[in-house]
């Protein structure tokens, strides 16, 4: 496990963490279609919180594309480095998130993130901000639509409706098992969103989540467990503090 402190000049107030979304939303590219599903490797990453002990704790679990077996997982353990606010939350999650991803032994392929992409208020979450300072291909599958309307989808495995905020389309309400609940899509940086609902498929064979989000949440989960039995799992000369948020890989 690898642990992390808050980056050097990483944003403290509100106002300086939505000047860096400004700063940042222009690099997303949009105009690449990304992997295609089945083939590489594909990595889920995803935290999980104690507030109380002002931890976070991050997961990267790298699938084979075709089989989904894993073959890498990493995690890294931090402070929590923003407060909670809503639409920027990916200033709470990725200087562990990216010392996980920094960890592994491989290239993580194709990033999936529990979260948003396009879907998203100021149109940078987690997804894009995480595919803009790493240089890799991302996308968001969320469990909730946050503040977006949709069209109810067919009622069949892979039917979907468009996200929208107004007349935009900011990703797509995916159904991934038949009758239930839909994931929402959005595209993170450097894949399209067709590509990514096709992604998303090949990673639901079975559950309604993909692989890559269930994986890294039993993980990241156990890696918090493991890190709050700790005395002071952030002590001592193992904290490795993550470089500025502005450096891209």
């Amino acid at each position: 496990m690898t642990t992390v402190g808050v980056p050097e000049g990483w944003p403290a107030t509100e106002e300086e963490a939505r000047a860096v979304q400004d700063d940042l939303r222009g690099r997303v590219v949009l105009d690449e279609p990304g992997p295609p599903p089945g083939t590489g490797t594909v990595t889920g990453v995803d935290v999980a919180y104690d507030d109380d002990l002002d931890l976070v704790a991050a997961a990267a679990v790298v699938l084979d594309a075709a089989t989904l077996e894993v073959v890498a997982e990493t995690t890294a353990v931090g402070r929590i480095s923003f407060p909670y606010v809503p639409g920027l939350l990916a200033f709470r999650e990725i200087p562990t998130v990216r010392a996980a991803l920094d960890a592994l032994d491989r290239p993580p392929g194709l990033v999936v993130c529990d979260g948003y992409g396009l879907a998203h208020p100021r149109r940078f979450g987690l997804a894009s901000h995480l595919g803009v300072l790493t240089g890799l291909p991302t996308m968001g599958v969320a469990k909730n639509p946050f503040t977006f309307t949709h069209a109810d989808p067919g009622a069949a495995r892979g039917s979907s409706a468009a996200l929208l905020a107004g007349s935009e389309e900011v990703g797509r309400a995916l159904r991934t098992r038949d009758g239930v609940k839909p994931v929402y899509v959005s595209v993170g940086h450097r894949v399209s969103l067709d590509n990514a609902l096709a992604h998303t498929l090949a990673l639901t064979p079975a559950y309604r989540l993909p692989e890559t989000t269930r994986r890294a949440d039993a993980l990241c989960r156990r890696a918090l467990k493991e890190a709050t039995g700790a005395r002071n799992p952030l002590a001592g000369p193992a904290a490795d503090p993550v470089r500025g948020w502005g450096r891209a890989l």
